[in-house]
């Protein structure tokens, strides 16, 4: 499926409530046990791939990478955000449907 349908996806997460964002909203999320999926930005600094790739593996949470910074924040309705975590199991089920995991 298309970036356009876990956009849309993730909009519907972050008016619910079920989305954690932010530097510091996605490692407490992560390594809380919260966080049910991650997803980094396409464009995110590789230091920042590789940080929060080896928290999510240690808290077992699927990863996907998609979209740009500027295109994640907005369709949550903030700034440009490099991740974002989603921590609900039914969130996290229907967009990783939509990006065919």
């Amino acid at each position: 499926m298309s970036e356009k349908d876990v956009a849309g996806a993730l909009g519907l997460a972050q008016k619910a409530g079920k989305i954690s964002s932010g530097d510091l909203g996605v490692k407490d999320a992560l390594s809380g046990g919260k966080a049910k999926l991650l997803v980094i930005a396409a464009d995110a600094s590789p230091n920042t791939v590789k940080e929060l790739k080896f928290l999510a593996e240690k808290a077992s949470v699927p990863v996907i990478s998609c979209m740009k910074r500027t295109e994640l924040g907005l369709c949550i309705g903030k700034a440009p955000r490099a991740a974002v975590a989603v921590m609900d199991n039914g969130f996290a089920g229907l967009i990783m449907k939509k990006w065919n995991m």
